[in-house]
């Protein structure tokens, strides 16, 4: 492993951190100024460049921008005694790994200096060339099976109607549809219904003559239109006013609609593809949409799967994003650890694939160095969200059908809200925890749930006790206030191993 450069003019920061490095057993090599320095890059590389910013002749941001410029992978520390937010913006800009102003902790300093290090030792992910990003991603079983849909649809002109929650991607799957059918070189129109004002959508959709309403001072080509040939994708069919949903149907059904205003009709050879989060069926039990209108629509369903039904692809996302995101803000990418990875992976994102997405927008412009922690994430994520087993603090594993949560203390700005020795016990303590583990249980149709938890709970409990008391259940009884004859009948329920009677 390559030393790591220290470069400041001031003699007693190279040497508090030399002394301090040396204790760790890592190799230093030291610097009186940025000229020193960039002279040593002709022949060698650090594995750590650690700089300040205020040096005589070059300053630290130069030997940053420098250093970038060459090897734009080295994680670079900035140091400064001006903890000003114009030279924070400065490094950070520059590429810099983290900022830390004096004067330093030096314990943090060297805990993030090693950060800096693993960074440097840890291989490089390998991104996604964009020639070879599909326009859909996902390896779960679910979203093969939507592959397999699309394909077989490919050379189909069939009317399909896309469900599934908001932000699982209906308009990337009505795009590679389009994509993947004959009418693939004709336009792809999309319309929102949702987004236009029922005043305005009918104009929207089937356009206007001039004169039509007040306003109207040309002739306008509705988005049926625009498509001819192609394909019109309306999203979020559900909440289309009640009178347009006839004038659809009857676009659909003899292929023909007038403009606003219009006498002649316009004749349209226009593959319709529908989406909705709505339940369609109880919008026609409720009156609210027509039912030959759904079955005209509901000729081919393709149900979008949610976030949580897939979350082995959430790696995947995490790096395609991230790499999407660094690319377009023209910044090295990030890169997750492994706890951070299995951290989202365990998260509940009600926004699915979109509000992944804009997480990784938030990790690239706001996480400090190129490698993201589970701290580096944000707050309102890692406060609500459980820590996960083998984090600090108390962790207890609850499997469920929707993946894996934990009982866990809160942030430790909360820890006056409980007793000493206990455990907050409201919304954001382990029993709204539990709550909210039970209701996801719940609405996903899961029976038995008391006995689930119950279960989990109980073997929680006796597998900590055991653990409190090396294993001894007498002891482990007497702590949990039970009988012997009841830890015994439930050690042998649950399965639970390492037990010992003395």
């Amino acid at each position: 492993m390559k030393p790591i450069w220290i470069v400041d003019d001031d003699a007693s920061i190279r040497w508090v951190l030399e002394k301090a490095l040396a204790r760790e057993n890592l190799a230093t090599r030291s610097f009186a100024s940025g000229r020193e320095a960039l002279a040593a890059f002709e022949t060698d590389t650090p594995q750590v460049l650690v700089s300040d910013i205020r040096m005589p002749g070059e300053s630290g941001l130069d030997l940053l921008a420098a250093v970038k410029d060459r090897h734009p992978g080295l994680p670079v520390i900035v140091i400064t005694a001006f903890s000003d937010l114009d030279s924070a913006v400065a490094s950070f800009q520059g590429g810099a790994f983290e900022y830390l102003a004096k004067p330093f902790d030096i314990d943090k300093a060297v805990a993030l200096i090693r950060r800096a290090l693993e960074e440097s030792l840890r291989e490089a992910s390998v991104d996604i060339a964009p020639s070879e990003t599909p326009e859909i991603l996902g390896q779960a079983p679910a979203m093969q099976e939507v592959f397999r849909a699309i394909g077989r649809l490919s050379q189909s002109n069939v009317t399909v109607l896309i469900t599934g929650e908001s932000g699982t991607g209906k308009e990337l799957v009505a795009r590679a549809l389009h994509k993947h059918s004959p009418r693939a070189q004709q336009p792809f129109i999309a319309l929102n219904t949702a987004a236009i004002p029922k005043d305005l959508l009918e104009s929207e959709l089937f356009g206007h003559e001039r004169g039509a309403f007040t306003g109207a001072q040309a002739m306008r080509r509705g988005r049926f239109e625009q498509a001819e040939n192609g394909t019109l994708f309306l999203d979020e069919i559900g909440d289309m006013p009640f009178d347009l949903q006839t004038r659809l149907l009857r676009v659909l059904s003899d292929g023909h609609f007038y403009r606003v205003g219009g006498h002649q009709p316009v004749k349209a050879n226009v593959r319709v593809i529908a989406a909705t989060h709505q339940n369609l069926e109880q919008r026609v039990r409720d009156g609210l949409f027509r039912e030959d209108l759904y079955h005209r629509l509901n000729v081919i369903r393709l149900r979008l799967p949610s976030l949580r039904e897939r979350r082995e692809d959430i790696p995947i996302l995490v790096r395609h994003f991230l790499v999407q995101s660094a690319r377009q803000l023209g910044v090295e990418t990030k890169r997750m650890s492994d706890e951070a990875l299995r951290f989202l992976t365990g998260l509940e994102l009600p926004g699915n694939v979109r509000q992944l997405e804009n997480l990784c927008n938030w990790i690239t412009v706001m996480a400090p160095g190129q490698t993201v922690e589970v701290k580096d994430l944000p707050r309102d994520l890692t406060q609500a969200q459980p820590v996960p087993a083998g984090g600090n603090g108390f962790a207890v594993g609850i499997s469920s059908g929707v993946g894996t949560m934990s009982l866990a203390s809160p942030p430790a700005g909360m820890a006056h809200h409980a007793e000493p020795g206990a455990l907050p016990n409201g919304a954001d303590g382990w029993i709204g925890l539990l709550e909210l583990q039970a209701a996801r249980m719940l609405s996903d149709g899961q029976v038995e749930v008391m006995d689930v938890l119950g279960r989990q709970f109980e073997s929680a409990l006796i597998r900590t006790a055991l653990k409190h008391t090396h294993g001894r259940k007498n002891d482990a009884a007497i702590r949990l206030g039970i009988g012997r004859n009841t830890i015994t009948r439930k050690i042998a329920e649950l399965g639970i191993d390492g037990a010992k009677d003395e």
